[in-house]
């Protein structure tokens, strides 16, 4: 195929239909990244506030909860298979291991906070 042949094809690849044809996926998965992006930040709240209740101390304000839930939560799907313990699918049996992995990284930060202040 020489380059005229070629021009003809590409234009027919990129015409509106095919974007329209495309639309509703990029616009779905955009919206869907939105939600999971909320709900992580939600949760990641509600699991660095009950962290916060259960070892007392300074607060780190509501961005520094969802960071120590989203954090904790994670330090919980890698410690919790090491140790034997599997994380659960529902709701409840996630919240559990992530507010302790949580509560683990807030007792972590605090030793480094009071060794290097």
């Amino acid at each position: 195929m020489n380059k005229t042949q070629l021009i003809p094809v590409m234009m027919l690849a990129a015409t509106p239909a095919v974007a329209q044809d495309n639309a509703p996926t990029a616009v779905g998965a955009g919206v869907g990244l939105l939600i999971g992006l909320a709900i992580m930040i939600v949760v990641g709240a509600v699991v660095g506030w009950l962290a916060g209740l259960i070892v007392k101390g300074s607060g780190y304000g509501f961005w520094g909860d969802v960071l120590i839930g989203i954090g904790g939560s994670i330090l919980a799907g890698f410690i919790f298979p090491l140790v034997g313990f599997e994380v659960g699918t529902s709701i409840l049996a996630s919240i559990i291991p992530a507010v302790i992995g949580a509560a683990i990284l807030l007792l972590i930060i605090r030793t480094i906070r009071r060794k290097s202040g």
